[in-house]
């Protein structure tokens, strides 16, 4: 059966869902194996270390963008029609629902994406906060917060269209594969130095890798399905309140959001009991529940704002060099980084990821 053969069979959009259900389980399963957090990766970072934390983050990111970069110069996948870089862009909206959603991570002690992974594992307070974040990143996108986000959206934006950071840069296409490679060496060099194991290596890899599917597998898809299909990657802001719409609504119609985010769901599950490490865990307090609900509502907002998550802008957009991502990412580290130094200072070992 060829690719024709399963879109007559599934229809479009339940080939989106189905693409999103793989990439997701792929995600799933090297994210809760790799412990990749941006969240741990900053807070490592603020408290003066470049250690594991900081080590698996940057493998992730530069896997992401040899993968992407690599897939493009192949030709299997065109970053001028991502769905980041077919629209608008908005600077203000970067600036500050990134350093909104930096700030939000560190209280809830958690990324959107890493929420979703911990809670696969029976982490209860990842999966209340999960929900707060769903249910704040959909009133952001068309509920009661949606004025005040358009408004702050729309201050400095790029014009009709995202801008290729590249392109803008004048660097020729290739230099985005040897970014990617350059990156990845200085990451093995930081594994070598904090001895990160192989098993953290190939699975941190694996996070990358996953964000290249996505990209290649909708990009596939699109030009073949009969109807539009949005070329898109990992991403949990808008993923997230569709799933919960989707379920909500017996009218909800399939597509690769919907898809992307039970596929993490059960490959961080499926990782999880393999290795013996499901466990119910809880809130400490009021005081630690009341901070992370708070903190998810900030990163909610602060990803609709943004235009995406640590993943979705930080990994997925920045591996098609979507100006806004590369922005949005420097935004969430610098309000992670100043969040962890005013509030978190010493409190916590800086490798805690859960």
């Amino acid at each position: 059966m060829d690719s024709s053969d399963l879109l007559d069979l599934l229809g479009d959009s339940r080939a989106a869902a189905l693409l999103g259900l793989l990439t997701g389980l792929v995600f799933g399963i090297a994210a809760q194996r790799s412990a990749f957090c941006l969240r741990a990766a900053t807070v490592e970072f603020a408290r003066g270390r470049l250690g594991p934390r900081v080590t698996v983050w940057l493998l992730c990111f530069s896997t992401a963008l040899a993968w992407v970069q690599l897939a493009s110069l192949a030709g299997l996948f065109r970053g001028a029609d991502a769905r980041i870089m077919s629209v608008p862009g908005s600077l203000s909206g970067a600036v500050i629902g990134g350093t909104l959603f930096g700030i939000g991570m560190v209280m809830a002690r958690g990324c959107s994406g890493r929420l979703l992974v911990l809670a696969a594992t029976g982490n209860l307070r990842s999966l209340v906060s999960g929900l707060v974040f769903a249910v704040v990143a959909q009133m952001s996108l068309h509920g009661r917060l949606a004025p005040l986000r358009n408004w702050l959206a729309a201050q400095w934006t790029t014009g009709a269209r995202n801008i290729d950071a590249l392109a803008w840069a004048g660097l020729p296409h290739w230099a985005g594969l040897a970014l990617g490679l350059g990156t990845a060496g200085v990451a093995l060099a930081l594994a070598r130095r904090n001895r990160v194991g192989l098993r953290v290596l190939v699975f941190g890899s694996g996070v990358g890798f996953a964000v290249a599917l996505g990209w290649v597998a909708t990009w596939q898809l699109s030009q073949r399905a009969f109807d539009p299909v949005s070329v898109t990657s990992l991403t949990f802001s808008g993923p997230s309140a569709g799933t919960l719409m989707f379920f909500l609504d017996r009218q909800g119609v399939p597509s690769f959001d919907i898809g992307l985010v039970p596929g993490v769901f059960l490959g961080a599950f499926a990782a999880a009991a393999l290795a013996g490490e499901l466990e119910f865990q809880g809130f400490a307090g009021e005081s630690q529940m009341r901070r992370s609900m708070a903190g998810a509502a900030l990163m909610g907002f602060g990803a609709m704002l943004a235009g995406g998550c640590a993943i979705g802008n930080g990994v997925t957009g920045a591996s098609v060099f979507a100006l806004t991502s590369l922005v949005a990412l420097c935004a969430m580290w610098a309000g992670a980084v100043a969040t962890d130094l005013l509030l978190d200072h010493g409190a916590e070992p800086a490798a805690g990821v859960a």
